[in-house]
């Protein structure tokens, strides 16, 4: 079991607060762009500034034998989480989105397992699957949950994918550094999403309102790219699987954003629940 310090769980809650503004801010950028653009923009504009940062500081290219991973990441947490929830959220709300973040926790500890030979003990999975259970239970009740079938499919696709990706950049971080693995995963993409952002570029730019494109900014600068230095950080510094059981939290400062951002409404029960989920969290921990 790797040591929990402070620093790694105060570097993966802001991560995770980062993160929580993801899908909200989605739906709302795809008010004014199409789900291929802001999938491929939000990319290249990440890509950008982690390719602006490796140079300033003057980082080394990676070893050949870090190359896979670093691709893992890419279509993971750059390419595959991204474009699937794009997808998905045109066929379903923000809430019935975070019913599946739910997930996450339990699929980035699963491949903590097979990537980064983690071993949680046999209670780290009842509180683990009961906090899943939780918070699903608790989005099913919010009556906002409506969604098509394939929607439900992407949005369960792009969990397995992110969870890979969590798992492959915790574990690449502790040789390469959390911001050092983002970048450099992001790079990898340019040469793909800079051309495809071009051919989707939108032919009425000056009609999209500024909330959308504050929204893409968002998503492009803080969820795929700030949000990752910390969230990486920590999961180097604590354990994958136990650091990522903070994305517990993330369904439900999703919900409170949704409902300040879309009008999503939600009931006095959050709290309750989010109460229940943080005890989860902690004797998850213990046995991580």
């Amino acid at each position: 079991m790797m040591s929990s310090r402070p620093t790694a769980w105060l570097n993966g809650l802001l991560g995770v607060v980062i993160f929580s503004g993801s899908l909200p801010a989605t739906r709302l950028a795809l008010q004014g762009f199409e789900p291929l653009f802001l999938t491929y923009g939000r990319a290249t504009i990440a890509a950008m500034a982690g390719a602006l940062a490796l140079s300033l500081f003057e980082q080394k290219p990676p070893r050949k034998d870090e190359v896979a991973g670093l691709a893992i990441v890419a279509l993971g947490v750059v390419v595959g989480f991204p474009l699937l929830t794009a997808l998905a959220l045109q066929h379903m709300t923000a809430a019935r989105g975070l019913l599946y973040v739910a997930l996450l926790p339990v699929m980035t500890a699963l491949f903590a397992v097979f990537r980064a030979g983690e071993r949680p003990q046999p209670p780290f999975w009842f509180f683990s699957a009961t906090a899943s259970l939780l918070v699903m239970g608790f989005a099913l009740t919010t009556g906002q949950v409506s969604g098509t079938l394939p929607g439900d499919l992407m949005m369960l696709a792009a969990v397995v994918l992110c969870g890979l990706g969590y798992a492959e950049g915790g574990r690449l971080s502790r040789r390469l550094g959390g911001w050092q693995v983002i970048s450099w995963s992001l790079l990898m993409t340019l040469p793909l999403m800079l051309p495809l952002t071009l051919v989707e570029w939108p032919k009425n730019l000056m009609m999209v309102k500024p909330p959308s494109v504050f929204a893409l900014l968002y998503v492009g600068l803080f969820s795929m790219l700030i949000g990752f230095i910390f969230w990486y950080r920590s999961l180097a510094q604590g354990g994958i699987a136990s650091i990522g059981q903070l994305q517990f939290l993330q369904p439900f400062l999703g919900l409170a954003l949704a409902a300040a951002i879309l009008g999503e409404s939600i009931g006095w029960s959050l709290l309750v629940v989010m109460v229940l989920v943080i005890g989860c969290v902690a004797a998850a921990r213990r046995f991580a």
